[in-house]
């Protein structure tokens, strides 16, 4: 974890075009202790390329929680105007997911679990609103489809509503 961490830190710090984003989803964390933060880089005034990483805290025992315990989600973003203010895109995304999945053994009622890391390929559209002072949301939703296991979920989910700071 803290290689990780590191390496997120020498990657941020490395670049230094003026506009750049960092993002907490608060639909994550409010409603389904889940913790994704994300950073984004802005190539030109209407694409960005990033890196969402989430973090699942929910019980398995809960009603509803993400199958993935872990996903980074490096991703491609183009604006569909030049609007500074109010803006739509259009993302590319690929997650790489970890998690495990419950499976079935003969004759025993003791739940058992299978672990499982897949990487899945997905679109997701949404709108972003940045404020004058740099303070910015954005809401998005979309889907992704694991490609390499039939141990993970073959549908992965990538929504959100992000607040965030624009530096």
């Amino acid at each position: 974890m803290k290689k990780i961490v590191l390496a997120a830190v020498v990657f941020v710090s490395s670049l230094t075009y003026a506009q750049q984003e960092v993002k907490v989803d608060l639909l994550d964390a409010l409603a389904f202790k889940t913790l994704e933060v994300s950073y984004e880089y802005y190539t030109t005034d209407r694409s960005s390329v990033g890196i969402s990483a989430l973090f699942n805290f929910e019980k398995k025992s809960a009603d509803f929680r993400y199958n993935e315990e872990r996903m980074f989600t490096p991703f491609f973003r183009h604006y569909f105007t030049n609007n500074s203010n109010w803006n739509y895109f259009g993302e590319v995304f690929m997650g790489i997911n970890t998690g495990e999945r419950e499976i079935e053994v003969e004759g025993s009622t003791v739940k058992q679990y299978k672990e499982y890391t897949d990487g899945a390929l997905g679109l997701a559209f949404g709108s972003k609103y940045v404020s004058s002072g740099g303070f910015v949301l954005d809401i998005y939703g979309g889907l992704g489809r694991n490609l390499f296991t039939s141990e993970a979920r073959s549908i992965v989910p990538r929504v959100g509503i992000n607040l965030g700071y624009r530096f």
